[in-house]
């Protein structure tokens, strides 16, 4: 008995600390879990992948999952996306799965500026992995069974999930805002109510092009960017630059807020630096970067690795509509 109360503690913790939101470093390469208002910011189509492994020198798994495709209905003004994301965190196995439709609308403010609202619906599942909890009755040699196992309850849960966002952007700059969880859906285990927080998030950038060549195709260019998000007690700011030389790409970015403590935590809000390094060819675009934690965890975090893979194409038709009209996000690629 005692061992199932114990294991009923730590998912309660466990609950706690997951109403936070997983994040991605390469932001700009998970756009859709980033904004819904970039469904459709492609040629004519895009497929992402991305992975995460976060604090991989810890006895626990902190990894996250995201994959989708958009399209882009450049006769409707339109873009639509399908995403899917999976999270897995702590050592009970804590995990959700989440399929999301985007829905995005282009409108032309001006000749030069326009406006992006986007709007999503999605179904999230979240259980634990009971093959990752150990009770303390099978710690008895030779009693891989536990009796505490059947007292110990913690039922899936399903739940619908709204959100929103929207982009104004010019040539050489975007700046928008989302939210994430507006519903704050209840995601307990345990027939409690543990509401989801909704997520802020406000982020920008400016593309500064260094060199064109003749034809005025861009060489290299300079991107600075930002992101703030925010959710429940908690905020993080990421902000820095890229390099961009023909096909290869280097980054370098901070998270944390200097300034401040946490949220009235008491702890400084310093987090990670983070490089990074892509490659684009041909209509593929590949990144890697990896955090250097400069947190408390600094010593034993491991910090964490991310990898991105963005396949985009688009036939003809769409390649001689983007040579007419310059209207989508100018955002970076990672």
């Amino acid at each position: 008995m005692r061992s199932a109360l114990l294991i009923v503690s730590m998912v309660c913790v466990a609950l706690a600390l997951k109403a936070q939101d997983p994040q991605f470093s390469q932001f700009y390469s998970a756009p859709i879990y980033l904004n819904p208002a970039f469904a459709g910011n492609t040629l004519q189509g895009r497929t992402v992948l991305n992975y995460r492994n976060q604090w991989p020198a810890l006895p626990a798994k902190y990894v996250s999952f995201a994959a989708s495709f958009d399209y882009n209905f450049a006769d409707l003004n339109s873009g639509v996306a399908l995403a899917l994301q999976q999270d897995r965190a702590g050592s009970a196995g804590l995990r959700y799965t989440n399929v999301a439709l985007h829905y995005a609308y282009t409108l032309r403010v001006s000749r030069k500026l326009a406006f992006k609202p986007g709007i999503y619906y999605s179904f999230t599942f979240r259980d634990i992995d009971y093959a990752e909890l150990v009770f303390g009755d099978q710690l008895i040699y030779n009693n891989p069974a536990s009796l505490s196992a059947s007292q110990f309850s913690a039922e899936p849960v399903r739940y619908p999930d709204l959100g929103a966002g929207g982009l104004f952007y010019m040539r050489n700059w975007w700046a928008g805002v989302s939210f994430h969880h507006v519903n704050q859906p209840n995601q307990s285990l345990i027939d409690q109510e543990a509401r989801l927080p909704m997520r802020f998030s406000m982020h920008g950038g400016y593309n500064l092009i260094l060199t064109q060549n003749v034809k005025k195709k861009e060489i290299s260019s300079l991107t600075f960017v930002a992101n703030y998000k925010s959710q429940g007690r908690w905020d993080q700011l990421d902000f820095g630059t890229y390099f961009k030389y023909k096909i290869v790409t280097a980054g370098m970015f901070y998270r944390g807020v200097p300034i401040f403590k946490n949220n009235g935590f008491g702890y400084p809000n310093h987090d990670a630096v983070i490089a990074l390094l892509g490659v684009e060819y041909m209509q593929i675009a590949f990144a890697y970067s990896y955090d250097l934690t400069v947190s408390r965890l600094i010593t034993d975090s491991g910090g964490a690795h991310e990898v991105s893979l963005v396949y985009e194409f688009a036939n003809d038709r769409a390649k001689r509509r983007r040579r007419r009209s310059r209207f989508l996000i100018p955002c970076a690629k990672f």
